[in-house]
């Protein structure tokens, strides 16, 4: 087992100089113009990263096989890479980087073997084949983030009755088709902790808007249903929402979205965007217009990519939790259901790791834990 962990610390290594020395000759050649595509770049691959991902957990008894399934994985690295150069995604390979790390190291302490796969696009159609093309392969564990909670069912289903267990994690499926569901943070948690973000924001009253993802998305209409009944309560009476806004995760949408909203309500004072591409989009055509100072962007980002715009003061404050934990946290309960030791039962206990004891909740649910919310006083503090 050292042999194999000893590869993947080799070979990100590797990756990790790759990614150095090209980020430095594209910096000094035109360090704005790298700047600026690695911004965007990074939106818009975290985003179909975050949406479309399917991981496995694989076994190994036999050093042979572990070392052909490398020699497959390495492959499929220089192919990304590949792709990685060719769109000037610096600040997003940092992401990717750290995420791989912490999925290999848990896998390797774990004694099993990963595999990172999913569709260029954010449709759940795209998602099914790969479900499909994974349960042909005969894995132990597949780790979904769902596009539609009932649309990807079927092929989950399969694979359960293939004996693969099965775990959601970012956006769930439907609780009839996994087995655990790996939560960011509680679904109420979120939805107030939006509102609160916004009332702040705004001054305690006035007119917000809200810039989601896809109307179809699990979560974010989870959070949205939360923070539309939080809005009810007296303390946030003085508070009105103007619409629900969809930018599809696309960069482009979302901009445009947002441009649209200020447009349409000349008086509103705050954008909530609970979608990391979403805020960046929304915070990026802020910061260029006559709005900046006077319409506040908040919601859910990357420490990384709102870097810039809590510098220039568009953005006071916005929240996440942290992606690496997430996938750090799935694997562990992926895990824990191959071997047996969960079956995915209310009030059953495992240990993650470093980041602790997990008891299973309801319907299978999962929570990392709270939000960690970001201000010009600690982002410099993060790095992902």
């Amino acid at each position: 087992m050292a042999e194999g962990a000893g590869f993947f610390s080799r070979l990100a290594n590797l990756w990790k100089g790759f990614v150095s020395l090209w980020i430095s000759d594209i910096e000094k050649e035109h360090p704005e113009i790298a700047y600026e595509n690695a911004i965007n770049s990074m939106i818009e691959k975290y985003s179909k990263l975050k949406k479309a991902t399917a991981a496995i957990i694989r076994r190994r008894e036999e050093v042979s096989e572990r070392l052909t399934m490398q020699s497959k994985e390495l492959a499929q690295v220089n192919a990304d890479l590949s792709v990685a150069v060719e769109t000037s995604q610096d600040d997003l390979a940092v992401v990717l980087i750290q995420k791989k790390n912490a999925l290999e190291k848990e896998v390797g302490e774990l004694k099993g073997e990963y595999k990172l796969v999913g569709p260029n696009d954010a449709s759940a159609s795209s998602q099914v084949s790969y479900i499909n093309t994974l349960i042909q392969q005969q894995q132990d564990v597949i780790v979904v983030a769902a596009n539609d909670p009932n649309a990807v069912c079927p092929s989950l289903n399969q694979a359960r009755q293939a004996k693969i267990k099965v775990v959601s994690f970012d956006s769930d499926a439907s609780k009839d088709c996994r087995d655990v569901f790996i939560n960011q943070a509680t679904t109420e948690g979120i939805g107030e902790s939006l509102v609160k973000m916004a009332s702040e924001l705004a001054g305690g009253s006035g007119e917000i808007a809200i810039l989601s993802a896809t109307p179809n998305a699990t979560n974010q209409n989870a959070w949205i249903d939360v923070a539309k009944e939080t809005l009810k309560k007296p303390e946030y009476s003085k508070l009105k929402l103007d619409k629900i806004a969809y930018g599809n995760d696309d960069d482009q949408k979302s901009f445009q979205e947002a441009q649209g909203l200020l447009q349409s309500y000349p008086n509103l004072k705050v954008i909530v965007a609970p979608t990391t591409v979403g805020i960046a989009a929304a915070a990026r055509y802020v910061s260029s217009s006559s709005y900046k100072g006077k319409v506040a962007v908040t919601g859910l980002g990357l420490p990384n990519q709102m870097r810039e715009y809590v510098k220039d003061g568009t953005v006071k404050k916005f929240a996440l939790w942290n992606p690496a934990d997430i996938g750090y946290l799935a694997a562990y309960a992926g895990a824990a259901l191959a071997s047996g030791q969960i079956t995915g039962a209310e009030g059953e206990k495992f240990k993650a790791g470093k980041l602790g004891d997990y008891t299973i909740g309801k319907d299978g649910e999962i929570v990392l834990g709270p939000p960690t919310e970001f201000t010009a006083a600690n982002i410099d503090q993060f790095n992902f």
